[in-house]
């Protein structure tokens, strides 16, 4: 069983590590850690100073594999009560060799520690090396979109060619195929299979979604969304997918969702996760807030939550409060 002390808790985007003693004179690596497509390590050097180094696994990383990483550290000591040291942001730095991140500062001899890592962005080298991608921005509505539909039923929707129903959204009008509808939809399907209101007028009324939103629902369900256009909108997507039964949508959304967890949005996530059923993303929330501690950092949103919130949900993190949250 791997050592606790040199364990690193992780969400998608959040690292931390808790070391609870350091002696004079010490060097520690932390065990291995997955974050994005690689392996990371800690390293806490403590002698007149005390440095830390993060850097990724190098074994079988090939030049144009090296991450480009932007993140936040900071190191939280409780040595004469909750301390903050935080380092200035880090942008864009390509991360090589455990000589490439070296943070020095100066820290009381005695106390617990915890060294909390959030990454904002990795990104890669393209194929010819010429231009880098963000690992995030790639991920999951790509692979929802490529694995949907053809590139050609992109043409169908934005040309309107041969179009047989009208949708009505709050704001505006778009017309699309019901063949395409009723095959990632059962509830369309079912719409056009029966002799219900929508097949009669060739109409289907969505007053809940804007026209911005209806046309972002219709290019993922077309295989045409823009990556931009799938995050921008991806609650309402979220919602349309849950009545319209797109699981493989869904999906999607629930996945990026839980990648970029924060304190600004991390309690919105959190009733979302219990109102849709998607058990990861309230998983890594409920991480974030207790085990992570940033329920610390975010208490007068989190009282207006308490006074809201459904309350089997309110019960469920008081319930990981107790259980989980150990605090120093």
């Amino acid at each position: 069983m791997t050592d606790s002390a040199y364990r690193v808790e992780t969400t998608p985007r959040l690292a931390q590590w808790r070391i609870d003693n350091l002696v004079s004179f010490t060097y520690r690596k932390s065990d291995p850690f997955k974050i994005g497509n690689w392996n990371w390590h800690l390293v806490v050097e403590k002698s007149r100073s005390f440095s830390t180094k993060l850097y990724p696994e190098i074994k079988n990383l090939t030049r144009d594999s090296y991450p480009i990483a932007s993140f936040n550290i900071r190191l939280i000591s409780s040595f004469g009560g909750r301390k903050v040291l935080v380092h200035p942001e880090v942008r864009d730095k390509q991360l090589k060799t455990s000589d490439d991140f070296i943070w020095v500062l100066e820290v009381p001899s005695t106390g617990k520690f915890i060294i909390e890592i959030e990454f904002l962005d990795l990104k890669t080298a393209s194929s010819n090396g010429s231009e880098y991608h963000s690992i995030w921005a790639e991920g999951s509505i790509q692979k929802e979109s490529s694995a949907s539909a053809l590139s050609s039923h992109g043409r169908m929707l934005s040309e309107s060619i041969h179009t047989d129903i009208i949708i009505h959204a709050s704001d505006g009008i778009i017309e699309a195929h019901r063949a395409v509808l009723a095959a990632r939809s059962p509830v369309f399907h079912s719409m056009f299979s029966h002799d219900l209101k929508e097949k009669e007028l060739s109409t289907i009324n969505i007053p809940d979604m804007s026209i911005k939103a209806c046309e972002a629902f219709l290019n993922s369900l077309y295989g045409n969304i823009k990556s931009n256009d799938f995050v921008n909108h991806r609650l309402d997507l979220l919602r349309a997918a849950d009545k319209y039964e797109v699981l493989d949508l869904k999906e999607a959304c629930h996945e990026s969702l839980v990648e970029d967890i924060d304190t600004n949005n991390v309690l919105i996530r959190l009733q979302i996760a219990h109102l849709y059923r998607l058990p990861r993303l309230k998983i890594c929330c409920m991480q974030y807030l207790v085990k992570f501690g940033k329920i610390c950092e975010i208490q007068d949103e989190f009282n207006a939550f308490i006074q809201s919130a459904d309350r089997e949900l309110i019960a469920e993190v008081f319930t990981e409060l107790l259980s989980v949250w150990k605090g120093f």
